[in-house]
């Protein structure tokens, strides 16, 4: 498999930049600590927190670097399907990706203008500036991660409908190594 896609399949970087930030924002999702400041920006909680910051800052310049990337690579052609699941499926891609955008940049500038200074990596913090509106961000952050959390669900249950189901390439074209159901014998 190439480094670039074909008509038929996502080439490996396409392919490892998804799976990357899938792994990526799950841990995160995982990790994070949710509820009130009180909670969230407690010392017990502190190395948790640096773990969920930096994952979310990864996750926002791996995206940047997935969108450049995408300008330049070959996408494959979709598969055979009905128009209105064509229109579901990009509009759940650009939803995640605006998801991926919008869920660490609320966390951000939420943190900043909450009193609270934004640590990625152990590196030194950044901010905190004064502000009333970083509570109501925090509380966006969480409620479109939860959103991203179950999008992300539904994309991966369709693409198994995909294959298990209607029996073509929209998840073997994204899952390396996985053959194309559509080109089986008696399929």
């Amino acid at each position: 498999m190439s480094l670039s896609g074909t008509t038929t399949r996502y080439g490996r970087l396409a392919q490892a930049f998804h799976w990357l930030t899938a792994l990526l924002v799950l841990i995160a999702f995982l990790v994070s600590a949710g509820g009130p400041p009180e909670r969230v920006y407690s010392a017990a909680r502190a190395s948790t927190l640096l773990l969920h910051e930096s994952l979310g800052f990864t996750v926002f310049c791996l995206l940047v670097v997935r969108l450049i990337w995408r300008r330049f690579d070959r996408i494959p052609d979709a598969p055979a399907m009905p128009s209105w699941m064509e229109v579901a499926s990009k509009a759940t891609h650009w939803a995640l990706y605006a998801l991926l955008f919008a869920v660490p940049a609320t966390a951000m500038v939420g943190a900043l203008f909450g009193g609270h200074p934004v640590a990625v990596y152990g590196l030194g913090a950044i901010g905190p500036f004064s502000g009333s509106w970083g509570a109501p961000l925090a509380e966006i952050h969480g409620t479109l991660g939860d959103v991203m959390m179950w999008l992300a669900g539904l994309h991966a249950a369709a693409a198994i409908f995909h294959h298990f189901f209607l029996r073509d390439r929209v998840l073997s074209q994204m899952l390396p190594g996985l053959p194309d159901p559509s080109l089986r014998q008696g399929g």
